[in-house]
């Protein structure tokens, strides 16, 4: 499982570029691991689906959909949430309850799809504490996958094990 979190813009050129180069160096990292283990990618992406429903007032650039794209085109990664909910309008962020964005991402490779279960957005995360305050504004997203264990995980109880022979825990 990888977790990014993609640097947000606005229209200065610094954070444009800063964007950019983040971007790249994302696509490198993400090369080197094609071949090596199954991917499952969480994050914030700071990016919409090209057709994301409600239209953002703020179009992204051309630079970020293709980051978004080519999660798929490049990586062969598919959009976890809109793979299991085709129609569904569901909104990560939302400064207003009519206002909404999917912001926040799961992207499987092809390998893990057939084990995906759910993913679905836990909107919890952003109400309003009794202090006021919030958790975030970001709602979280819970993905399940089918897996089986392939062996066995040894527990103990670290008061009970000898100092000498020191035996993996959970604790």
């Amino acid at each position: 499982m990888l977790g990014a979190y993609v640097p947000s813009r606005d229209a200065t050129l610094e954070k444009t570029e800063r964007k950019k180069r983040w971007i790249e160096d994302f696509h490198t990292a993400l090369d080197a691991t094609k071949s090596s283990v199954p991917v499952l990618l969480l994050g914030d992406l700071n990016v919409l689906e090209p057709d994301h429903q409600p239209e953002h007032r703020r179009q992204f650039a051309p630079f970020e959909y293709d980051f978004y794209r080519a999660l798929t085109d490049r990586h062969g990664l598919i959009d976890a949430f809109r793979h299991l909910h085709p129609d569904r309008i569901e909104h990560s962020r939302a400064r207003r309850s009519d206002l909404g964005y999917r912001y926040d991402h799961a992207h499987s490779c092809a390998q893990l799809l057939p084990l995906l279960q759910g993913c679905d957005y836990v909107h919890q995360t952003r109400d309003v504490l009794a202090d006021g305050s919030r958790l975030t504004d970001h709602s979280g997203l819970a993905v399940r996958l089918a897996t089986t264990a392939t062996t066995p995980l040894l527990t103990s109880d670290p008061a009970t094990t000898a100092p000498c022979e020191p035996e993996p825990t959970l604790f």
